[in-house]
């Protein structure tokens, strides 16, 4: 047997035989799924965050500032500091044995929780750096205008502060797209539970771990495009 014969069938025994190559369809869905939700729940406890700690940082002082404002500052620090600070797979594990150890519930859900919640934490800090990176001129701008904080915030600051960070925000969601693939330590069939499983089941390593790269790889050459065409469209925009 020669070299691509042995290929050949090393690929029919991993991806042909008892139809294989579904355990991938069905993790590359799982792996999609829990991305995309995760990266929504990360985006708007992320959004929440940022907007609490920079306003904190805009109008309040050492000295005065609002009770509530303050205690969402110092929660929102609290919250950043343990997620920032700890492994997202003792989180994973955590929140699925320990929090909803004693309960019968979706392991997706577990997974989106918990991957929502460490992203949240980064995309915090991605928003709170484009919003404090906008001059305070611009807030005396909107206030000079007749807008209120709340209205400059919405209106003038948040649109350039986006536009900013814009790629970072992109680049953590291809971040969150990888880091899933250990939603396998509670036996959740993603993208690479389904490669190990295969590899399992056939023996043969090479074949079932080279297809999840190679998959993981097309996604994120695919997602760093789209970001490069983005940043190029906002450049053009920003010539106009």
């Amino acid at each position: 047997m020669n070299f691509f014969q042995k290929i050949g069938e090393e690929f029919k025994q991993n991806f042909i035989d008892e139809n294989r190559w579904q355990y991938l369809l069905k993790g590359l869905g799982t792996t999609l799924f829990i991305t995309f939700f995760a990266l929504l729940l990360g985006l708007v406890l992320g959004f929440v965050v940022a907007l609490v700690r920079s306003t904190h940082d805009k109008i309040c002082t050492k000295k005065g500032g609002h009770f509530f404002l303050r205690f969402g500052n110092l929660l929102s620090k609290v919250y950043l500091t343990i997620v920032r600070g700890t492994p997202t797979t003792v989180q994973l594990l955590i929140i699925y044995f320990v929090i909803f150890g004693s309960v019968n519930i979706d392991k997706v859900f577990c997974a989106v929780l918990a991957f929502g919640i460490n992203s949240g934490a980064y995309v915090a800090e991605i928003i709170r750096s484009g919003i404090m990176s906008i001059d305070n001129g611009q807030i005396e701008a909107g206030r000079s205008l007749g807008l209120n904080f709340r209205r400059t915030m919405m209106y003038i600051i948040m649109p350039q502060a986006l536009k900013n960070v814009l790629p970072a925000l992109g680049n953590e969601f291809i971040v969150l797209l990888k880091e899933t693939s250990i939603s396998g330590y509670i036996s959740l069939m993603d993208l690479t539970r389904a490669g190990d499983q295969i590899r399992g089941q056939t023996y043969s390593p090479f074949m079932p771990l080279i297809a999840v790269a190679l998959i993981y790889l097309i996604i994120v050459m695919g997602l760093s495009k789209l970001l490069t065409l983005l940043e190029r469209r906002l450049a053009k925009n920003d010539k106009r």
